[in-house]
């Protein structure tokens, strides 16, 4: 699993604390007793064949249902304990997630927090990852959710670049402003979709400036270049502050609320549980 999540033998040698030629050993070691070829090894990477697909998929099942068993048999079930794996967007889980992984750990000293941090979703039945993080919904519908947090979008600028090109009154205007895209996974580029008195009316938008990072376009929008489309949660503090103005708050794209994503089983663990419980309780103010 190590060696598939890394793609190189060495970074997976040190997460298992052992030496490239000891982790090369075990490899052969485990080929040797299959009698099948489980890696494609080139000078600078490696790659699963066919046959360790198939060998990591099964692995990854019956290491969750043995997690899951502890979990049923365990005497202190409803002590929270053991391993959480946890994923979240690159830079959401760097700045919000990380510091609250941290207050978690001291409230929850016997769990083992693994998070990591990837903008593309992940697939949590295949990668054995208990909880995803996302901002909006994930389409899979193998997967359960809570939602943590309500989060509409909105179009904003700052105030120096609406004095220079003036405000839209309709998003007909937008065809005549700078906008900043953010690229995201697959959405069509440069199209803005909105929501107003029930309908949905999509937009094409044109800019000299995009990127795939929120915290980029966001720096770029205080600066004065253009028209941003972001959610409240990022921009609450600089419209309270005046550093950022909602243009055409009437007309909103849809929501990006925050959720929790996990597999569909029936018994959850108590670490899992906990963990949802804890963002659910720092979101909404209830802690």
């Amino acid at each position: 699993m190590l060696l598939a999540r890394h793609g190189n033998l060495s970074a997976a040698a040190r997460e298992l604390d052992l030496t490239p030629p000891a982790a090369t050993k075990r490899l052969s070691q485990m080929e040797a007793r299959l009698g099948v070829r489980l890696v494609n090894r080139t000078t600078r990477s490696v790659s699963l064949t066919a046959e360790g697909e198939t060998y990591l998929h099964h692995a990854t099942r019956i290491l969750a249902e043995i997690r899951d068993m502890e979990d049923a048999v365990s005497s202190s079930r409803s002590v929270p304990r053991g391993l959480l794996r946890v994923n979240a967007t690159l830079g959401f889980g760097r700045t919000t997630i990380a510091p609250l992984v941290s207050e978690f750990a001291k409230r929850y000293p016997h769990v083992e927090v693994q998070l990591d941090v990837t903008d593309r979703p992940v697939d949590l039945v295949e990668t054995g990852v208990d909880l995803a993080i996302r901002f909006g919904s994930l389409p899979d519908k193998r997967l359960n959710a809570r939602r943590v947090m309500e989060n509409r979008r909105f179009l904003c600028a700052s105030p120096a670049y609406l004095e220079r090109h003036g405000t839209p009154e309709s998003l007909a205007d937008l065809a005549n402003h700078h906008c900043i895209v953010h690229r995201q996974n697959d959405d069509a580029y440069g199209v803005w979709r909105f929501e107003h008195d029930g309908a949905t009316e999509s937009v094409k938008v044109h800019g000299m400036l995009s990127s795939n990072d929120g915290d980029i376009v966001l720096g770029w929008a205080l600066d004065g270049h253009g028209i941003l489309v972001r959610s409240e949660w990022d921009l609450a503090k600089y419209v309270e502050s005046g550093r950022l103005r909602i243009v055409l708050p009437d007309y909103t794209q849809p929501s990006a609320d925050l959720f929790v994503y996990y597999s569909n089983r029936r018994n959850q663990s108590a670490r899992a549980r906990a963990f949802i419980d804890f963002l659910v309780q720092r979101f909404t103010g209830n802690a």
